[in-house]
């Protein structure tokens, strides 16, 4: 798998596509606002021939489903996410005006994710791991194949996800952090919602945030 990303809205969230030899692609996280950060997406996947199947959501919080609607639109396709995170993703509208998200777009979720299943694409397959704690329903996408994982906002290079918004949990977040993201292997890749990508065995060893707040 190929894993390429973008930095979106005035968060700096980051989107990822992740495509393969199939040329079929997941889009994760759109957080595509503007008519220009939409544009930059939609020319990345036409320029190397992309087909959309899926869009996933790590977690419903407003920086990483600002696209949802546009991307359901443009590419006619489901969005997936914890059955958890539908109540964090109808919270967006009554708040997104507040954000400075006056043109936010509305979209229901589509697909309710199992963890215990995993979700293909083309000839691609994530392990599909549950780690609340930043919301209530967060998920991540691992492949082991590929030494990587697309974690959301659970854990970031040299931090972690807040737990101070609604559906947030210092305690669950940390064993998440510890029984899911830290068991799996050091050199994997981990791609976050926000901030540059690191590995497991970088923020096992210097990941002072977390150890300052056990």
């Amino acid at each position: 798998m190929i894993v390429q990303s973008f930095v979106f809205n005035a968060i700096q969230e980051n989107t990822y596509v992740v495509y393969d030899e199939s040329k079929e692609c997941v889009i994760i996280d759109p957080g595509c606002y503007s008519k220009q950060e939409q544009q930059t997406l939609t020319d990345f996947i036409a320029k190397n021939q992309l087909k959309v199947t899926k869009l996933l959501n790590t977690h419903c919080h407003i920086d990483h489903v600002l696209g949802n609607s546009f991307v359901k639109q443009t590419y006619g396709v489901q969005s997936f996410m914890h059955a958890s995170e539908e109540t964090v993703l109808r919270a967006v509208p009554l708040y997104a005006p507040l954000y400075g998200f006056a043109n936010y777009q509305a979209a229901e979720a589509d697909v309710f994710i199992d963890p215990a299943q995993p979700l293909s694409f083309g000839n691609s397959t994530f392990e599909v791991l549950f780690v609340p704690g930043h919301s209530v329903g967060h998920l991540a996408f691992y492949s082991a194949k590929d030494k990587f994982c697309i974690s959301g906002d659970v854990l970031f290079y040299g931090s972690i996800g807040r737990t101070d918004l609604p559906g947030g949990d210092f305690d669950t977040l940390k064993n998440s952090i510890y029984e899911v993201m830290y068991q799996l292997p050091n050199d994997t890749t981990v791609y976050s919602g926000h901030g540059q990508p690191t590995t497991i065995g970088r923020e096992k060893k210097y990941n002072s945030f977390f150890k300052i707040l056990e």
